[in-house]
């Protein structure tokens, strides 16, 4: 006996019917219902919700069988890996025809039945008198991937981003709040203050929250009202007009001082630790059975969250970058044998280091976390450093915060700590990387004199207010996040996939990590720019970096991607704990 709910109805649905399939198709999604079964279950929907595609919730769908799979802590589609963390929902998936596979959002009526629609504010509001079309079509979806073969699937897809006619709040019965948490980042207060206004002009809502200092300020009642004049200025500001902390994450604190508070949206800004966190209180708040949406806009510097085309900030960071970098070019060709070394954010991801580099062109060398080097011996750094100096006279470096930790360590012989986010608290490798080069020269081999620079404008960069760019791009991520809320979508984090924005379960930003793929053409153009060597030898190529991918990150390796992006597994080294895990 087994137990489906058919989200087109609502209603539970309990059948017999033989069990034929094996553990290994339940684990790669290639699991099949007889015909007569699914007719069976569209039969018995409500007439009035006719629909081909029939949404099943597999937390109920697939209660019989596990007994089986006690062991099995994910559930697979057929193309391509989805996991839900063990002891949460599992993944709501929509299959069609040809591949095609919907990695769909929750929405309040898969756990609160009957609630009543609203027609749209949008449609009377004067500002979208002149758009041909107000809202989204219910089945628009986004595919993850576009880059495929005639042969392909169809492949992932999520929901489009964007207003629906009907919504399920109505204005006055909207109570907002807002959170930031974790690092800086530029534009976080851009993002408070469209998500404020967004709210007041598009929705008519008066009554939003502004929780201060993360987390922990939702149980330590440290509450602001915003209002869009209050807001009107923040984003020619950096930093966040709210404050943040790292750590503080208490659910049942949290969750208790929303209920109390009688808020009904969450608008949770952070990155992978802190979407980490929403998922929980997400889950807390659906076994509550509560009508409160909770909505996560993804934050990072470092540009490291999946799935999403970039995050917000990452084009300023990149652009105050240059400055370091045009410093520190000036500085070592104004004398004989300068060097300047400029250390860059990117803990686990060396996108900042790369973009940057391959915008200045007067870098010589650049140094990231996915690509290991060494310094003593043929083609190793030092190497390189002699021979550009007999070349050019001087020449500029640019290293990622988190590049060459493993070298550092075995020389400093130090141990691993974590910071209140779970962070591994990296040493220093600008420091480290310019004694090392100092006491090269300074070798009784050598015994050159050069005139090395240190810049580190690590807290410089993400301190700034968001350029034009960034200013355009949070905006639209406030609003998409804005209109899911009112649609009743909940569960989810917003973001541009391939230029659509989309709404994204929280464990597919949650799982992995965007990593700089070094077998990509991304990264052969940076070296080609440089003209440095990989540092790499073929056993670290076909042993190391290629051997350790999955097969479907193998095949995703063969294509053109144009942002250098390889996900790293949570499983994988560097993944960080519940609570924000960001610079």
């Amino acid at each position: 006996m087994c137990s489906f709910r058919c989200c087109m109805c609502n209603y539970f649905h309990s059948y017999e019917f033989e069990l034929s399939f094996s553990i290994s198709e339940l684990c790669m999604g290639s699991l099949s219902y007889p015909s007569s079964f699914t007719q069976k279950i569209c039969a018995e929907s409500k007439q009035s919700q006719k629909n081909s595609n029939h949404i099943f919730d597999l937390r109920s769908s697939l209660s019989s069988v596990k007994a089986i799979t006690r062991n099995i802590g994910e559930l697979r589609s057929s193309d391509k890996g989805v996991m839900a963390p063990e002891g949460k929902s599992e993944p709501k998936l929509v299959f069609g025809e040809a591949g095609y596979v919907l990695e769909d959002v929750p929405h309040f009526v898969d756990y609160i039945p009957s609630l009543p629609t609203y027609p749209n504010p949008l449609q009377d509001n004067p500002a979208y008198s002149v758009v041909k079309q107000y809202f989204v079509n219910e089945g628009d979806t986004v595919a993850q991937k576009i880059v495929v073969h005639k042969s392909s699937p169809r492949g992932t897809h999520f929901r489009r981003a964007g207003p629906r006619q009907r919504v399920y709040f109505e204005s006055d019965e909207v109570h907002a709040c807002i959170v930031t948490c974790g690092g800086l980042c530029p534009g976080l207060n851009t993002v408070i203050r469209e998500i404020v206004c967004g709210l007041s002009h598009m929705y008519g809502v008066t009554k939003i929250l502004g929780i201060e200092g993360g987390y922990k300020g939702f149980y330590a009642r440290n509450t602001v009202p915003l209002t869009p004049k209050s807001v009107n200025d923040v984003h020619k500001r950096g930093g966040t007009i709210l404050g943040t902390s790292r750590g503080g994450h208490n659910t049942s604190k949290i969750v208790d001082s929303i209920q109390d508070r009688g808020i009904n949206q969450v608008y949770i800004i952070g990155g992978d630790g802190t979407q980490k966190g929403a998922s929980v209180i997400f889950e807390e708040i659906r076994r509550r059975g509560l009508k409160v949406a909770v909505v996560g806009i993804p934050k990072t510097i470092d540009n490291d969250i999946a799935v999403i085309d970039k995050s917000f900030g990452f084009d300023t960071a990149v652009e105050e970058a240059q400055r370091a970098i045009n410093a520190a070019h000036v500085e070592a060709e104004s004398i004989e044998n300068g060097i300047g070394v400029v250390k860059l954010m990117g803990r686990y991801s060396g996108f900042i280091a790369m973009h940057a580099t391959l915008a200045s062109r007067d870098v010589d060398c650049c140094l990231i976390p996915e690509s290991p080097f060494y310094l003593e011996g043929k083609g190793g750094l030092f190497d390189f450093v002699d021979k550009r100096l007999k070349e050019n006279g001087h020449m500029v470096l640019v290293v990622a915060e988190g590049a060459g930790q493993e070298n550092i360590a075995e020389s400093m012989r130090s141990m691993d700590l974590e910071d209140a986010s779970g962070n591994k608290l990296l040493l220093d490798v600008g420091l480290w990387l310019s004694q090392k080069i100092k006491d090269h020269f300074s070798s009784k081999k050598k015994k050159t004199t050069i005139n090395l620079k240190y810049i580190d404008p690590t807290y410089m960069i993400r301190a700034v207010p968001s350029n034009a760019s960034d200013n355009v791009y949070c905006t639209l991520l406030a609003h998409s996040a804005i209109h899911g809320a009112m649609a009743g979508y909940t569960g989810f984090t917003v973001g541009p996939v391939n230029g659509r924005h989309a709404y994204i379960p929280f464990y597919r930003v949650t799982e992995t990590q965007n990593k700089v793929v070094i077998t990509d053409r991304m990264w052969a153009r940076l070296l080609s720019s440089t003209n440095q060597p990989s540092f790499l030898c073929q056993n670290d190529l076909d042993g190391g970096a290629k051997n350790d991918l999955t097969p479907s990150e193998s095949e995703y390796l063969e294509e053109e991607n144009c942002n250098g992006h390889y996900v790293q597994s949570a499983s994988d080294d560097g993944v960080k704990s519940i609570q924000d895990g960001e610079n």
